[in-house]
């Protein structure tokens, strides 16, 4: 490297074997781009050729053709401004070259021309505003603190009156332990989200029926999946599932993952949960990726909604059976096992 630095021409190939060098010596990408007053994603560039056909690919070509519109001072400052400014329309950038470099791309070339640059064309996720900056790392931690039993119960909180904190004396909880995913949905029978074949016209008459009923599920791991209809979501209905899962998953401790929701959270639902021998393990806040029961109302939905009924009680029924039969595969939360759960921790 100290020889390809002695003989560069130029300062465009001192910058790049420098860059490179630099990365040798133990420099990310970014901070070896930073050394030669590059960015993080001209640093990205270059690694990307080096890596790809050393020294030839790394050089600048600059004999014959057509000179770059942009070169490469400029297209660092257009990086700059893009990060500054992000996300953009194509339009937007368009007019954004105009503006302050004087250029104009082609439409048909400007996306090839931009993810050469190193951006990403997607559509953009909302950010949960109150999701924390570590959720997976907190979530592992709440399942082995669950995992780890104590003499305290598990739902309590410091500081709470210790009345009531006492499993009711007709539930036994020593025989093993099942875990599972708790949460509420309102799946409607006219979702039109899935494509079917049709001959002529694609619509489908059926008749307007609807439920304002919640249907609150549990989807057990090594357990007995159940899902129910309430009326609302209230902490007295939310317990009268959880009397429902105790009762079809007798003689043994429940761990139970399930998200913030106010009816969720509230002594009052704790408590009763302790009393039944069910143990809770909250998500993270705004971390509903985090729940594998999301994939179960999504597997649902899906099956469900090209499947005509006649009235809400048909699509209550057909709800149940749908849920019992993708419930029985444990593959919605196997990635979720493989992160947060060790199995050998079951007593």
């Amino acid at each position: 490297m100290d020889e390809l630095l002695r003989e560069a021409e130029d300062d465009h190939r001192l910058r790049r074997i420098g860059f490179v060098k630099n990365l040798y010596r133990g420099d990310t990408v970014p901070e070896a781009a930073d050394r030669v007053g590059r960015s993080p994603a001209t640093g990205g560039r270059w690694a990307e050729a080096w890596n790809n056909g050393g020294l030839d690919e790394l050089m600048p070509n600059f004999g014959g053709g057509r000179p770059p519109k942009l070169d490469e001072d400029e297209q660092d400052e257009l990086i700059e401004l893009l990060r500054d400014g992000q996300p953009w329309k194509s339009q937007e950038i368009q007019h954004l070259l105009a503006e302050e470099f004087d250029v104009e791309y082609h439409p048909n070339y400007l996306g090839t021309f931009l993810r050469k640059l190193g951006l990403s064309y997607a559509k953009p996720r909302p950010k949960r505003p109150h999701r924390p900056e570590n959720p997976e790392e907190m979530l592992e931690e709440r399942v082995g603190d669950a995992l780890d039993e104590d003499e305290q119960p598990h739902n309590k909180r410091a500081g709470e009156d210790g009345e009531g904190w006492i499993v009711d004396d007709d539930v036994c909880t020593d025989g093993g332990t099942v875990v599972g995913f708790f949460d509420a949905s309102q799946p409607q029978p006219y979702d039109n989200s899935r494509r079917v074949w049709y001959v002529d016209d694609p619509h489908i008459e059926r008749p307007l029926v609807k439920t304002d009923d919640s249907a609150v599920g549990f989807y057990a791991l090594n357990g007995e999946s159940l899902v129910k209809f309430t009326e609302d979501e209230t902490k007295e209905r939310i317990c009268e599932v959880l009397e429902t899962i105790r009762e079809q998953n007798p003689g043994k401790r429940i761990l139970l993952v399930l998200d913030k929701h106010g009816s969720h959270i509230c002594e009052y639902t704790r408590k009763r949960a302790h009393q039944l021998g069910i143990d809770f393990i909250f998500l993270p806040s705004g971390s509903p990726h985090l729940n594998p029961i999301e994939k179960v109302w999504d597997q649902l939905k899906w099956t469900m909604c090209p499947i005509i009924v006649e009235n809400e009680s048909e699509f209550k029924d057909l709800v149940q059976d749908v849920f019992e039969q993708i419930t029985h595969r444990v593959s919605y939360a196997k990635s979720w096992c493989e992160k947060f759960f060790d199995f050998q921790k079951l007593s």
